[in-house]
């Protein structure tokens, strides 16, 4: 039986087939990709269908407390009179200032006088602070909300002031505020005060 020619020599070697039949080399493998930063807070949820995205930024902020103050004139003068009759005039513009900026402030303001004296500042020559009167009068400018109420609307609400008593107060108010008023000062000359120039002090607080 024919067995067909056989092959000596060596054997053949294979070359594989052109570009269509080369395998494809592997790539080795790159460095591992880091992984990103967690996503917190709104943008780590999802969004409403159909809404555009939005995000919350919570924002915060102070306001300063301020102080409560008054301010008056350094001086004032009442003019001349009689030994026996009176002498009166305006003191000036007095001033609260509230810049606590409370929820509900309020504050009460008062006034006091010395007694005048002249000279030596003997009995002879000095007229009593129960001699002296004060009214506030209406405000004369405002701001911020609240019932601002003089202490005396009018002349005929004059009061001695030998003692402290009311000029102004403010209730039901809210944040800073002010009132300005010029008041009214009547100094009764006793009969038997001898003749000078007479100094005293008006004193005005708040609280």
């Amino acid at each position: 039986m024919w067995q067909g020619p056989v092959w000596q020599g060596s054997a053949r070697q294979v070359t594989p087939a052109g570009p269509a039949g080369r395998a494809s080399p592997i790539s080795p493998a790159g460095p591992p990709v880091p992984a990103g930063p967690a996503v917190t807070g709104c943008g780590a949820l999802p969004n409403t269908p159909g809404s555009p995205p939005a995000c919350d930024t919570t924002v915060t902020f102070g306001v300063n407390v301020g102080l409560l103050q008054i301010s008056a004139p350094d001086t004032a003068y009442l003019g001349t009179g009689d030994a026996g009759g009176s002498v009166s005039g305006a003191l000036g513009d007095i001033t609260v200032t509230d810049n606590r900026a409370e929820l509900a402030p309020a504050w009460t303001a008062t006034a006091v006088s010395s007694d005048f004296t002249t000279g030596g500042g003997t009995t002879a020559e000095t007229i009593p602070a129960s001699d002296v009167s004060y009214w506030s009068g209406q405000a004369i400018a405002t701001t911020g909300p609240g019932v601002f109420t003089p202490g005396q609307p009018t002349a005929a609400d004059a009061v001695v002031i030998a003692t402290p008593q009311t000029a102004f107060s403010l209730a039901g108010g809210v944040g800073d505020n002010s009132a300005t008023w010029d008041p009214t000062l009547i100094v009764a000359v006793p009969s038997g005060a001898v003749a000078g120039t007479y100094t005293g002090t008006i004193t005005h607080s708040v609280a």
